[in-house]
């Protein structure tokens, strides 16, 4: 059973400038911006915010609406909706769809505020102690680190949708790198089969440029170092690995903006299966 210490000062500060970051993003979007369809199946920008306060409302103890027959008849139908966490995520998506963009911005601006004052009345033993996460059993700092993830994912999306840019590689960013390196060793293992004596590099580059480095022995780990040179090494920008350990996109769609040096083969293979995110 997992138990993964996390400081609670950087990461409900990463958490804070995260919701501040998103909330500064929806005061300039358009009527058409606010309707524009993101990466996330089924999703428009208007739903992924709508999709923000109901993760955030579930937190600080609200249960989600309960959905009337029309509804329940649209989400037995929905193709995106693939587990119960997804159907959960659209009860709270769907009972905010009507809303006006105003209306939804003031939700937001309010359920982040009681957040805010929720992690600041806690200690960091309250951070230490285990609950439920969605990766199972967890301390709440991890499960708050795993916020800081999906809602600097979700900032991507929103900027995909309507244009912008990426976000910056600060240390928002930083913490939901943790995740995604976390997931990284079995992506590559049980994913992508690399096989045992593997050695896999991964640079990204551009706002956040890092250097993985995994080691297949028995399992596959990620390592600080490597004991030789890569079989591989695949080189992409930091946004797009994001998007593509995030489900946002696939390695087909993106083969002119990956270069693999080395086994081609074992590359692709590893690009092809980066996905973890539910």
């Amino acid at each position: 059973m997992s138990h993964t210490v996390v400081a609670k000062e950087a990461v409900t500060e990463a958490l804070s400038e995260q919701w501040s970051a998103i909330e500064g993003l929806l005061g300039g979007l358009t009527d058409a911006q606010w309707r524009a369809a993101t990466a996330l199946p089924g999703w428009t920008v208007h739903d992924v915010v709508a999709h923000l306060i109901g993760a955030e409302s579930m937190l600080t103890g609200q249960q989600p609406p309960q959905p009337d027959v029309q509804t329940q008849t649209r989400l037995a139908e929905a193709t995106h909706v693939r587990n119960e966490i997804g159907a959960l995520n659209e009860r709270w998506v769907e009972s905010m769809r009507a809303l006006p963009p105003a209306e939804l911005v003031d939700r937001y601006r309010t359920v982040t505020a009681q957040r805010r004052a929720a992690l600041e009345a806690m200690t960091q033993a309250d951070f230490d102690d285990q609950t439920v996460t969605p990766v199972g059993p967890e301390s709440y700092g991890r499960f708050m680190r795993i916020r800081v993830y999906d809602c600097w994912m979700h900032e991507l999306d929103l900027r995909d949708a309507v244009g912008l840019p990426g976000p910056d590689g600060g240390p928002r960013a930083a913490l939901a790198w943790e995740e995604i390196v976390g997931a990284l060793g079995f992506l590559v293992g049980k994913r992508a089969h690399a096989p045992e004596g593997s050695r896999i590099t991964i640079e990204t580059v551009g706002p956040l440029p890092r250097s993985l480095h995994v080691a297949v022995d028995g399992r596959a780990a990620v390592v600080e170092h490597l004991d030789g040179p890569p079989d591989v090494t695949i080189v992409l920008d930091a946004w797009l690995f994001a998007r593509l350990t995030g489900g946002r996109t696939d390695g087909p769609a993106h083969r002119d903006d990956v270069e693999i040096l080395g086994d081609h083969q074992l590359g692709w293979a590893v690009v092809d299966n980066l996905r973890f995110a539910i």
